[in-house]
């Protein structure tokens, strides 16, 4: 029977009846989004700055703060390791040179483009207070992508319609109220100075940029300049409309007749637009043309029917899940953790967690959306070069934590880790799993087997044992590991196996011999460590999990994220459980309860992959807005929506040599349902 998928999405349409610093909704198209309060505008920003911000950010909105003259030739110095026998050099160390290091780590950053919000007066010309607004009741309903606030204002009814442009960085706006008319209600539009912090805006220097204004009979078109960067903001409206500029980046629109309506789109654009600007009855139709088609195209999973009262709770999740990653993450660059609903680390992306923003497109049947960001990788390849050059290695070293033009950012610990180096192999080879063309294998082949080389290169030689080992300085994906300590961490060697593989598989499909050098490094690559029954974080690591049971449980990716080749079933088994006993789960991340659960689906145990799912932790804190909580600083965290859907994807449709049963993953009295999902490799 095929699911019903209006009523499966509709149930979960997230519902405020009260303000919600940590689950502001959000409106967006993968470029561009925009985060609002329960008047479904910006209106009471102040209200969640400490929360969940409310920004207006997109892909091309970047800017970097004038470069001080001191800093202006310096460069950041290296710091060299012994590298089996060799110096490297690694933008480790901060030591002597804070002020250069920190000002590369903030800058570029992404930037809060303009608030847009409601201004409100009481019948005593007082402005409305959070506390003056009774009645809330707003919901989103995902069917549509439209967001329809109501309230009352001293029992005057407002109702506010919001929903963002399917293709254009354009924020659809309709308010309607009795107030309109009486004087009582208009459109704040207001503009900060750029900000690297988690709000990305700074309102308390109106001198260091600068705002002009063009004004027609209908529209508004402002100009930005902070310092190198410019763009626009074009608002066009369905009526005439009064313009009011009360300070150098604050303005109120009214309708310029009697109205108690007002509605507007607002385009946001690096250049001016060179094309009449959408009409808003325009952009709700297209919004609400796409979201339907949205919905009905890929994957679909439904819970409800099963009798564990985790299930509907579960399917919430996954819901909410696709929609803030199709928002959030399914845009022209690899997203930063908290997308584009606030800063985190200046609005940069790790690369290591785009396979957690990502892959699950492809999984769920939507694989066009995890294509849009892979261009990228072409345009930084030649940084990715230099780096591997300037190391001593072949290919491509892609580095980890990078604004839009891929420049890595110093760190005492990003430049050292590597288990972001295979995912453009897995993205590419998802990609023609999907379309499995000779089109595909050229468009890609640049990316796997320049990648493969720099795999191949890195793997060190040991004569004395006959194995390729991959060593210091290394940082794993557990991070609390010392550089010069680590020595094959479990999670990288099963990464190098497979990956290489698969880049092999890449050579024999274009009519090509293997590569012998791969094909050495896969025969003779280290075993997996272990100690006492249980796989080990690496091989040098002094305990099992009495000291190193924080932070990421990396070991259980080796077989759940990854197919497992070099994995004995029983010890992983053992990892699993030793892992579900000790380790802090306080100190570890969103996408770890997804790996968890991978790793159970995968050795047998379903009912404790959806324990893992359900571990009790700040950490697996699940908003009423659909996003995963983390801490104050970072209140919305993607990878663990992205790892979420990773897992319940692989838990329904299985993976490659697994059981061939319905939902493997799931335990047996589960009723699952699903369509569309393809296993993971």
């Amino acid at each position: 029977m095929m699911i019903d998928r209006y009523q499966l999405v509709s149930r979960h349409n997230p519902q405020m009846k009260e303000f919600n610093s940590l689950s502001p909704l959000s409106v967006g198209n993968g470029e561009f989004a925009f985060t609002v309060d329960v008047t479904g505008l910006q209106t009471f920003h102040q209200l969640y700055d400490k929360g969940m911000p409310l920004c207006t950010q997109s892909n091309w909105g970047w800017h970097s703060y004038p470069t001080p003259k001191e800093l202006r030739d310096q460069k950041v110095k290296l710091k060299y390791y012994d590298t089996f026998g060799r110096q490297v050099g690694y933008h480790t160390s901060p030591d002597g040179q804070e002020e250069i290091f920190d000002w590369l780590r903030i800058n570029p950053h992404r930037f809060h483009l303009g608030e847009i919000g409601l201004e409100m007066y009481l019948s005593d010309g007082r402005p409305v207070e959070p506390k003056d607004l009774t009645g809330i009741d707003q919901t989103l309903d995902l069917w549509q992508g439209i967001i329809t606030s109501r309230f009352f204002i001293e029992n005057i009814p407002v109702t506010v319609t919001t929903a963002c442009h399917p293709q254009q960085d354009a924020v659809l706006v309709a308010a309607e109220s009795p107030l309109i008319s009486m004087g009582r209600l208009s459109i704040r539009f207001a503009f900060p100075y750029a900000s690297h912090k988690l709000t990305a805006a700074d309102w308390k220097q109106p001198e260091a940029h600068k705002t002009y204004t063009t004004i027609t009979n209908n529209s508004v078109q402002w100009l930005r300049i902070l310092d190198e960067t410019t763009y626009y903001c074009t608002a066009k409206f369905t009526d005439p409309v009064s313009v009011i500029q009360s300070d150098r980046h604050l303005f109120y629109c009214k309708p310029a007749g009697e109205s108690n309506r007002i509605e507007f789109s607002a385009l946001f654009s690096e250049k001016a637009p060179r094309s009449e600007v959408v009409s808003f009855a325009q952009g709700l139709a297209a919004s609400s043309n796409y979201w339907p088609s949205f919905w009905l195209s890929g994957g679909a999973i439904q819970l409800a029917e099963s009798k564990d009262p985790r299930a509907l709770e579960l399917e919430r999740r996954i819901i909410l899940s696709q929609y803030v990653t199709a928002i959030q993450c399914a845009g022209s660059l690899p997203p930063q953790e908290t997308g584009l609903t606030c800063n985190s680390w200046y609005g940069k992306a790790h690369l290591e967690m785009h396979w957690w923003h990502g892959v699950h497109f492809a999984l769920w049947g939507r694989t066009h959306l995890l294509e849009k960001s892979l261009w990228w990788y072409d345009a930084i390849l030649p940084k990715a070069k230099e780096i591997a050059e300037n190391q001593g290695y072949k290919g491509v070293r892609w580095p980890k934590m990078v604004g839009p033009k891929g420049i890595d950012t110093p760190s005492k610990v990003a430049p050292l880790l590597i288990w972001q180096q295979p995912h453009p192999i897995i993205y590419a080879e998802l990609c023609y799993q999907n379309q499995p063309t000779k089109d595909t294998l050229e468009r890609y082949k640049e990316l796997v087997f320049e990648t493969a080389e720099f795999m191949v290169s890195f793997a060190h030689y040991d004569q004395e044992q006959d194995r390729y080992v991959l060593g210091a300085p290394l940082i794993p994906a557990q991070e609390n590991h010392r550089p010069m300590d680590t020595l094959n961490p479990t999670y990288e060697l099963e990464y190098w196996d497979h990956a290489l593989r698969i880049a092999q598989a890449w050579r024999k499909r274009l009519g090509m011999d293997e590569n012998p050098e791969w094909a050495d490094v896969i025969n003779k690559l280290s075993s997996l460590p272990v100690q006492d029954g249980v796989y080990l974080a690496h091989e040098k690591c002094p305990t099992t999990f009495t000291e190193f049971n924080i932070d990421h449980p990396s070991m259980l990716c080796a077989c759940g994220v990854l197919p497992g080749r070099k994995v004995d079933q029983q010890i992983m088994r053992n990892t699993l459980k030793l892992v579900m006993e000790c380790w802090h789960w306080d100190r570890a991340w969103g996408w770890d309860f997804p790996v968890t659960a991978m790793a159970a689906a995968r050795v047998g145990e379903p009912e404790m992959a959806i324990d893992a799912l359900f571990i009790d932790s700040v950490k697996n804190t699940w908003l009423p807005n659909g996003h995963n909580y983390q801490r104050p600083n970072l209140p919305l965290y993607l990878p663990g929506n992205g790892g979420l859907l990773a897992a319940v994807a692989l838990m329904a449709a299985g993976w490659e040599g697994g059981p061939e049963l319905n939902a493997p993953g799931f335990p047996k009295e589960w009723v699952v349902q699903w369509e569309d999902l393809q296993p993971l490799l």
